[in-house]
C-alpha cells in the first residue's frame, strides 16, 4: 500500500516536506521547503534529502513561501528533472522568491568564505545559485484552482484556494494504489478568515488522511476591529513622539496587507504620517504580481478598490513610496523622521530591516510594529520576548524603542478557524498536526478532542505510515 513519510515541518513551522510514495515505485512530493530559525535549523538545509531526488516523479507546493518552497533549488541542483506543479499565481512568485532567495545564498557564501580565507578555513559553496533557481523555475506547471490533474501514475491532484497568501492552495492528493483510492487532504497554511483581499479557505468534506497546519493552534486572533484600531493607537502614538514606525514584514501576504490597510487610513483621514516607505525589492515586485491577479482577490476588497476607480494596490496609498534601489534605502535614515518603514524579513533573520533596526532600535521615540509570527531563534522573536538588547552587524544594540505585536494581522488562521474548518469532513479523517511547534500542535490536539471528538495525532520527524 501507499506510503506516506513526514520529512519537515514535523513539531516546527518551517521546512514543509512530506513524500507519499505507492506500491509500483512512485514518488511524490508534497512541498521542499527551507529550514529557518536557529543556526541548527538552518544547517539542516545542508544534509542530504531523505530521499534520491532523481527518482522522484513529481513535486507539488502548496504555495509560494520559502518555508514550502525554498529547497526546489537544490532539489534540482541534486538531480531532480520533473514537474512542480502549483498555481499560476503561486509560480510567479516563487520565480520572484527563489531568484532572491538564490542570490541572498550567493551573497551569504561570498561574505562568509572572505572570513574563511582570512583565518585559513575551507570556503563553502552556497546553498544554491541563480542558475538553480532558474532550473527550478523551468520545471514549473501551472495548475487552476479545483483543475484535477494526474501528476504521476496513480496519483490526481486538485489544488485549493487556501485563502492565506495569493496562489496558496489546500493540496488534495487522490492516490490509486493496488485496486484501492485514498484521498489525502494537505491543508497548506490556511488563511485567516479576517485577512484582507484573500477569500476564505475552501471548504473540503471528504479526506481518508489529513494534515492539518498548526501554527496558531494554541489561540485565536483578535478580531480585525480591535487590531486596526490598536494600529491606528500606535501610529497616532509614533506621530506624537516623533519616531519612526518601523514594520519588518514578509514580502509576499503581509506587505500588501499592510498596503491595503493604511489605504483604508489615509481614504478615512485617520493616517497622520505623510510618508510610507515599502523598503523591500521583493515586496515591490510581489506587489506588482498581485495587482496583475486582482481577480483572484476577495469580490469585497476588490470593490473598494474599483469603488475609487482605482486600478492596483498602490493607488490605494498615495503617500506611498517605494525604494527599490539600496542608495534609496540607505537614504531614509539620513533624510526621514515620523515616517513608516515597511521591510523585510518577516521574522527579521536578514534583509532591510536590520540597517532600520541599526539606526531606530536604541531610540526610545521608535515604535516597532511586529505583525506575525516569530519562530523560535529568529531575532523578531528574541524582540517580542523582551530583550534589552540585540546583537547586529557586529555590534550590540539596545532594545529601547516601543514594541508592539499585533497577532490579528496574521494570515494563518487561529485555533476555532482550523476547528470550524476542520469540523466540514462529513467522516473523521485519519489526522495527523503539522506546521506548528509542539506546544501549539498539543493545545489543537486538546481542542479538536473537546470539541469535535477527533484523536489527532503528533508524528515524530522521518515517521512513515501507511495511507
Amino acid at each position: 500500500m501507499a506510503l506516506l513519510s513526514f520529512l519537515g515541518a514535523i513539531q516546527q513551522v518551517t521546512g514543509s516536506c512530506y513524500l507519499i510514495e505507492t506500491h509500483d515505485g512512485i514518488k511524490v512530493l508534497l512541498d521542499c521547503g527551507l529550514h529557518q530559525g536557529r543556526r541548527e535549523e538552518e544547517n539542516r538545509n545542508r544534509l542530504p534529502f531523505a530521499f534520491d531526488p532523481a527518482r522522484i516523479d513529481a513535486v507539488v507546493v502548496s504555495h509560494a513561501h520559502i518555508d514550502h518552497s525554498g529547497l526546489l533549488p537544490r532539489l534540482v541542483s541534486s538531480g531532480y528533472r520533473g514537474p512542480i506543479y502549483a498555481t499560476e499565481a503561486s509560480c510567479e512568485l516563487m520565480d520572484l522568491m527563489l531568484q532572491d532567495a538564490a542570490h541572498l545564498q550567493e551573497k551569504d557564501a561570498e561574505w562568509e568564505n572572505r572570513w574563511r580565507a582570512r583565518r585559513g578555513k575551507p570556503l563553502i559553496k552556497p546553498l544554491y545559485t541563480r542558475a538553480d533557481a532558474e532550473q527550478a523555475v523551468s520545471q514549473f506547471q501551472p495548475v487552476a484552482y479545483s483543475q484535477a490533474v494526474k501528476v504521476a501514475q496513480g496519483v490526481l491532484a486538485t489544488l485549493h484556494d487556501a485563502g492565506h497568501i495569493l496562489g496558496s492552495a489546500i493540496v488534495q492528493l487522490d492516490v490509486h494504489d493496488h485496486g484501492r483510492t485514498r484521498r489525502l487532504v494537505f491543508s497548506g497554511d490556511l488563511g485567516n478568515d479576517c485577512s484582507p483581499l484573500m477569500r476564505n479557505p475552501s471548504v473540503l468534506e471528504e479526506a481518508d488522511v489529513l494534515l492539518l497546519e498548526s501554527t496558531y493552534g494554541d489561540r485565536d486572533h483578535r478580531c480585525a476591529a480591535d487590531t486596526l484600531e490598536e494600529f491606528a493607537q500606535i501610529l497616532a502614538a509614533a506621530q506624537r513622539d516623533g519616531g519612526n514606525v518601523l514594520i519588518p514584514s514578509f514580502a509576499v501576504g503581509r506587505a500588501q496587507d499592510l498596503i491595503y490597510y493604511l489605504g483604508r487610513f489615509y481614504h478615512e483621514g485617520s493616517l497622520p504620517q505623510q510618508a510610507v516607505f515599502l523598503d523591500s525589492p521583493m515586496a515591490i515586485r510581489a506587489t506588482d504580481i498581485y495587482n496583475r491577479y486582482l481577480d483572484h482577490l476577495d469580490p469585497l476588497e476588490r470593490q473598494q478598490l474599483s469603488g475609487r476607480d482605482l486600478h492596483k494596490l498602490n493607488d490605494l496609498l498615495p503617500i506611498l513610496r517605494t525604494t527599490p534601489s539600496a542608495e534609496e534605502s540607505m537614504a531614509i535614515n539620513r533624510t526621514t523622521h515620523s515616517a513608516i518603514i515597511i521591510a523585510g524579513s518577516g521574522m527579521c533573520t536578514g534583509g532591510r530591516i536590520l540597517h532600520h533596526f541599526k539606526h531606530n532600535l536604541w531610540r526610545p521615540e521608535c515604535h516597532v510594529v511586529i505583525p506575525g509570527f516569530q519562530s523560535k531563534g529568529t531575532l523578531g522573536r528574541a524582540i517580542i520576548d523582551g530583550a534589552s538588547s540585540v546583537r547586529l552587524f557586529h555590534q550590540q544594540i539596545a532594545v529601547k524603542a516601543q514594541i508592539h505585536t499585533l497577532g490579528g494581522f496574521s494570515a494563518h488562521a487561529g485555533q476555532s478557524q482550523l476547528l470550524d474548518w476542520a469540523s466540514n469532513f462529513k467522516s473523521r479523517p485519519e489526522l495527523y498536526l503539522v506546521h506548528g511547534e509542539r506546544e501549539k500542535m498539543l493545545a489543537l490536539q486538546t481542542g479538536l478532542r473537546a470539541r469535535l471528538n477527533w484523536e489527532a495525532i503528533i508524528p515524530e520527524a522521518g515517521e512513515r505510515i501507511a495511507l
